[in-house]
């Protein structure tokens, strides 16, 4: 048993929640199209679930998996699993059967909340029992009765409370595991790193089973703000929210910002107040930053961060409204340490890519049921996350590329965001990926994907750009054109590299 003095620091997100709830009952917490929740309708809700789940006999470390899409019932579940102790696994809707049943028999849940347009698909890969999200849940929350141990049955702060799966570049999902202090963490970098009132909102439009919904959905009700629940990037509903409610931070992913840009043109609303929109704005095109900034007269957020670490590690460092950056460098977040290793694990020097390696509260707690990829990703006390940067002479970083995406063409490395960083700079260009292909005589050689406005640039002038800012051998052998949808993507935007490479190579291989 833990001393006194050193349990009274070992706060868990329920109480925290709970807490919130006494101070301001009375305030809409969650907002889900018709249905308004304040925080005391919330928290009965929850404590409602909770006594259901320990009724079944859910146990502390219990993994309960959730198949849905964005909606209140998602939260519920989140907190009330917080309140005993039990790990929600916030499995990705859109997987294929095979890569959905890896995913659950990963995690071994007891118990599945399943939406009912998805039961079907998870009982087919699935014999977990199921609730039914619908009347089967609220004759459920309707007949139970207060468990006094609601609350009481999380000692730890390290103890789990979300798996977030990682959309990852090759092969299956990993499933991160999230404690109650990595989300208390994350909480207090986002109010602090983004400036944010107590009562700031957000529009939890991006998949729940993606970190920025979770975290910051989670974040949000932890400092007493309403979280407004869109299923999926809805724009006229995304701007019609933001003339209704004042947010913190208006997550835009890549891939997302021309739709919602093509909205607020054709219908600009009031906006009641947006602290700071966009993410990962190394993979956005920068004049669709300096357009959507410009639209809603709020600053850019030019962050890095992942899954696995939460807002940081770089998320310090804002783009003007209205600007076309003419650089990415960042400011390493507040509240983290960061270093940039050569494979050995020694820093590199200034000016020179080294992976980044990370450690600080926001961490996640490893990769489950994955003990030799935790071994090799967490070593000399840090989380190695797979991404170059370099360094700069006034301490910012620069983004390169992740470290095990490489084109060695001619024995030279080159870094297909590189490429794409400078195809992206063209005002008619939409989007980017740069991917290796079969060279007879160099080994590997790049070849780009393009995706262009109407009347956008023809191949010739983007060779002509790239032959401006690219060394000879870091130009692209060929561009293709493609659609914007064609672009593979994760569930965080990023575009899926290796799907393309796949495409290129059964396209090469016919001819």
């Amino acid at each position: 048993m833990l001393p006194e003095v050193m349990r009274a620091g070992r706060a868990d997100l329920y109480s925290i929640f709970r807490t919130r709830v006494r101070n301001c009952a009375e305030a809409l917490a969650v907002e889900d199209g018709s249905n308004r929740l304040t925080y005391a309708e919330l928290h009965d809700r929850v404590d409602r679930l909770a006594s259901v789940f320990l009724a079944r006999g859910i146990a502390p470390g219990d993994r309960i998996a959730i198949l849905s899409h964005n909606r209140a019932e998602y939260l519920e579940l989140q907190l009330a699993a917080s309140g005993i102790g039990a790990i929600v696994a916030c499995l990705n809707w859109r997987l294929a059967p095979d890569e959905l049943r890896h995913c659950v028999e990963l995690v071994e849940p007891v118990l599945a909340l399943v939406e009912p347009g998805l039961k079907a698909a998870y009982q087919d890969i699935a014999s977990t029992p199921c609730l039914e999200i619908g009347p089967e849940l609220e004759s459920a929350l309707a007949g139970a009765r207060p468990d006094a141990r609601v609350g009481t049955l999380v000692d730890d702060p390290e103890a789990g409370l979300t798996i977030l799966y990682t959309s990852g570049t090759t092969g299956l999902p990993k499933g991160a595991l999230i404690s109650h202090r990595a989300h208390i963490a994350r909480s207090m970098v986002f109010a602090a790193q983004l400036a944010l009132d107590p009562g700031d909102g957000f529009i939890a439009w991006a998949p729940m089973f993606h970190m920025a919904s979770t975290d910051h959905a989670l974040a949000t009700l932890l400092r007493g703000g309403t979280v407004v629940m869109v299923d999926g990037l809805q724009s006229a509903v995304i701007n019609a929210a933001l003339s209704r409610h004042k947010v913190g931070w208006f997550v835009m992913m890549p891939g997302t910002l021309e739709a919602f840009i093509a909205e607020r043109r054709a219908n600009p609303l009031p906006v009641k107040g947006i602290k700071v929109c966009g993410a990962m704005a190394d993979l956005v095109p920068p004049h669709q930053i300096a357009e959507l900034t410009g639209l809603l007269d709020t600053p850019y957020l030019n962050s890095f961060g992942a899954t696995e670490t939460g807002l940081p590690p770089g998320t310090a460092d804002l783009i003007a409204p209205g600007v076309v950056p003419k650089t990415l460098s960042k400011r390493v977040s507040a509240f983290c340490e960061v270093r940039l290793v050569d494979p050995d694990g020694d820093e590199v020097p200034v000016g020179m890519p080294g992976e980044m390696a990370v450690r600080g509260p926001t961490l996640f707690s490893g990769y489950w049921n994955a003990d030799d990829t935790n071994a090799r990703d967490f070593r000399n006390g840090f989380f190695h996350m797979g991404d170059l940067f370099r360094r700069n002479s006034d301490g910012t970083i620069d983004f390169v590329d992740r470290a095990k995406y490489l084109i060695k063409t001619g024995g030279e490395n080159v870094y297909p965001a590189e490429i794409e960083r400078v195809l992206l700079a063209h005002p008619r260009v939409v989007d980017a990926a740069v991917v290796r292909a079969f060279d007879a005589k160099w080994g590997e050689s790049p070849v780009a994907f393009v995706a262009c406005v109407d009347g956008g640039p023809q191949a010739q002038e983007l060779m002509q750009l790239c032959r401006e800012y690219l060394a000879g051998y870091k130009r692209p052998r060929e561009i293709r054109f493609i659609s914007f949808d064609d672009f593979p993507r994760s569930t965080s935007g990023k575009v899926q590299r290796h799907v393309l490479e796949a495409r290129l190579n059964d396209e090469e291989s016919c001819t």
